[in-house]
């Protein structure tokens, strides 16, 4: 039975990270996201640092949007999805824009979740989703916990749904999580914000 979620046209964007485990259930999730779809998505994704080419790709593969790694001071446009380039942080500024940085590893990572949930939230406050999916460390549970400070809403993929549970646990462990869903759910609930806009 699909579940029925409790959602308004309020919210301005959504961000996502994860880490190993992730990948599949996001590109599962960027291909069932209508071309359409409205709200710029912020994808926050743990990767090879050395790698600079391919990821987009793959990705994108399937996806009926466009996927793109946003240079700095990059104006944020309605519907867009941005993947954190590799090495870099990405932080979500007031303005409209995105900064890019090589400040120091956040939870041994860079790009940092963390960052940009904060700064994501920073910014869209009470306006924003997270999603957090799979991942082995704790990266992303602090920006949760900055979401929900600032009421934006927050899911993390069920952990025993999840490849690598240490993310969503972590998370779950922050704050207190608005939603717990598998990865099919997370995919029914964007839909269901997709219908939301729609009607």
């Amino acid at each position: 039975m699909t579940k029925k979620y409790d959602i308004g046209k309020q919210y301005r964007a959504i961000v996502i990270g994860g880490s190993a485990g992730s990948f599949q259930p996001i590109t599962q999730l960027l291909a069932a996201i209508p071309k359409d779809f409205p709200l710029p998505i912020f994808l926050a994704l743990h990767r090879l640092k050395h790698v600079r080419h391919g990821f987009v790709e793959a990705l994108a593969i399937k996806s009926q949007k466009e996927i793109s790694e946003p240079h700095d001071k990059e104006s944020i446009k309605r519907g867009a999805v941005y993947l954190a380039p590799a090495n870099y942080h990405m932080a979500i500024e007031l303005g409209n824009s995105i900064s890019l940085s090589t400040e120091d590893l956040v939870n041994n990572s860079r790009p940092s979740i963390d960052i940009t949930f904060d700064s994501a939230a920073y910014t869209y406050r009470d306006k924003l989703i997270g999603i957090l999916y799979s991942g082995a460390n704790k990266d992303g549970a602090l920006g949760m916990r900055k979401i929900k400070e600032r009421n934006g809403l927050t899911i993390v993929q069920d952990p025993e749904d999840s490849m690598i549970n240490a993310m969503p646990t972590s998370a779950l462990a922050a704050t207190k999580i608005d939603y717990v869903l598998t990865s099919d759910e997370i995919i029914d609930f964007i839909l269901q914000l997709d219908k939301a806009y729609r009607s």
